[in-house]
């Protein structure tokens, strides 16, 4: 049996020829994108998303970085988070990228989450998906990689989205997808490998954190026997010593290291034949910036760019600096009840001599703020106190302190980050949620005010939708709430009764031309959807119960 080649020398990190597929011309990119955010909707319909601001945004802001310094930085791509704690993340159509809370848990730094996200990247940019997708067809599986054969099967077995059998579903769906349809090839596997560690020496991540992660998980699952499931993400892409060793010797490529590397030449009466040399690499160039874009502190510049010098090399700053406040908030959101979420934490503090951390803290307070609000607002303002620069322990503080009943100094504090802030998502819709929870005109009022600025760029986004419809109706705006809560079904999964809630709306006397022809848009755009849906036998059960 050959043994798997070493790493390529230099001229590896040109980048990779078109190897010929016919997949291209199996879906357009607006078809794949499409199929993609059907898969998307109805992993949210059936509870499988974590729709948080704050953890999505630091999500995506880390997937933009990375993305930025692929080989295809035109391509767009949209990151989710699953609420799931095993360890797992998976590409697929379009460009979207899920990434399981049990993966961020796992990480102990936020370049292993970004080794992990590089190396789903490198399977979108060099079409391994498509190239899936075009083999499924073939063997007669669901183009939609098994999300709605599974929600085909969830609704025969008369399941709900809380049932048991749409739960059971969805997963065997889950399996299909990742084990069938992106399966991909030892070949596969390493040419992710190899662009997504070039995506982190571009990035200014470690490009140790691939090998590092990989291997933690491999050790993890070495003499366990019984009672110990393998995590996911290495049932779907295999680890072994040499794709370690081979993540390790490109990391030392990327550093520009001389290393040894093991090259497969032939073989001879059935034994393999290979030879062993020394490989140095130059580190990769860093990408230039025209002269007048260069200099610290530039406003036309991406946040997180530091530059040497005038006209010099721009060096990402690497990671965000929030990784451990949104672990720490994944753990709390993704825990099944408050009790686990506890007692969880409870086993951090007696692990560690010195006690809970800062974010560890913060976490703790996430999990109490609906029960013990009061106290946690105390805890928070300490947190607050030895970091008063905090966006995470501020939002949540105004949040503790509306639940308290102190409603005036959580609206004073939210206004202050909004001055801070301006248009920053969590900042909006957290500040709009304690609004709209007043319950009042006036409040509905403000919140309008508050979210409008990001009306234009949240059509894809459900929480949005769903706070400016209840904005709206607070505020007496009854028809646009009835066009924000339609989007918000359609974003749930639910595309048929958001199209019979456009359409009801649609009869109503008091639509002025502009909203009348912005609800006639959406019906066209929506309809395709509802026809695709019922093309594969998936219908929504709570209009098949009418």
């Amino acid at each position: 049996m050959l043994a798997p080649a070493g790493p390529a020398p230099a001229q590896d990190s040109l980048r990779l020829p078109d190897i010929g597929s016919s997949a291209g011309e199996l879906l357009t990119p607006a078809r794949q994108e499409e199929y993609g955010g059907m898969m998307l909707r109805e992993l949210r319909n059936y509870g499988y998303l974590l729709d948080d601001p704050l953890i999505d945004d630091w999500l995506q802001a880390l997937g933009d970085r990375l993305g930025a310094y692929s080989d295809r930085p035109e391509q767009r791509y949209t990151l989710f988070m699953l609420r799931d704690r095993q360890i797992n993340a998976f590409a697929t159509l379009g460009g979207y990228i899920g990434v399981n809370a049990g993966l961020v848990l796992t990480a102990e730094r936020e370049d292993e989450v970004a080794a992990v996200l590089a190396h789903e990247m490198a399977h979108v940019t060099q079409q391994h998906v498509l190239r899936g997708v075009e083999r499924a067809q073939r063997d007669q599986i669901p183009i939609l990689l098994g999300m709605l054969a599974a929600v085909v099967a969830a609704q025969a077995a008369g399941g709900s989205s809380s049932g048991d059998a749409s739960q059971a579903a969805i997963i065997s769906a889950m399996g299909l997808m990742q084990q069938n349809q992106i399966n991909y090839t030892r070949a596969n596997e390493h040419e992710a490998d190899r662009l997504g560690i070039r995506a982190l020496a571009r990035s200014g991540y470690d490009v140790d954190a691939m090998a590092d992660f990989f291997a933690r998980m491999s050790f993890a699952t070495r003499g366990n026997s019984g009672g110990y499931s393998v995590p996911e993400y290495l049932r779907t892409h295999p680890v072994n010593t040499t794709r370690i060793a081979e993540a390790k010797q490109r990391a030392d490529q990327m550093r520009g290291r001389s290393v040894t590397a093991t090259t497969t030449v032939g073989e001879v009466d059935g034994e393999t034949v290979s030879r062993v040399e020394r490989v140095v690499a130059e580190p990769p160039a860093q990408p230039q910036l025209p002269p007048l874009l260069a200099g610290r502190g530039n406003p036309l510049l991406p946040a997180g760019l530091e530059l040497a010098s005038l006209g010099g090399s721009a060096r990402p700053s690497g990671a965000t600096g929030d990784f451990e406040w949104a672990r720490e908030r994944l753990r709390a959101l993704s825990a099944t009840t408050t009790d686990a979420a506890v007692r969880e934490y409870e086993a951090l503090r007696r692990a560690s001599p010195s006690g809970l951390s800062p974010a560890q803290r913060y976490g703790l307070a996430v999990v109490r703020l609906s029960s013990e609000p009061a106290a946690v607002a105390g805890e928070l303002r300490q947190l607050l106190e030895e970091d008063p620069q905090n966006l995470w322990v501020a939002l949540a503080l105004a949040e503790a302190e509306a639940q308290a009943g102190r409603t005036a100094e959580a609206n004073a504090r939210l206004d202050q980050l909004l001055q801070r802030h301006p248009g920053h998502r969590a900042v909006v819709l957290t500040y709009a949620r304690v609004l709209v929870a007043q319950g009042n005109e006036a409040a509905g009022k403000r919140a309008q005010e508050v979210l409008r600025p990001l009306l234009a760029r949240s059509g894809n986004d459900p929480v949005f939708q769903r706070t400016f419809a209840r904005a709206c109706e607070l505020a007496g705006d009854s028809a646009r709430a009835g066009e924000a809560y339609a989007e918000a079904a359609f974003l749930n999964g639910r595309p048929e009764q958001a199209l019979i809630q456009l359409e009801t709306l649609k009869k109503r006397g008091d639509l002025d031309y502009v909203a009348r022809a912005r609800i006639d848009a959406r019906i066209a755009a929506i309809t395709p959807t509802v026809l695709e849906l019922r093309r594969q036998g998936v219908r929504d059960p709570d209009m098949q119960r009418r």
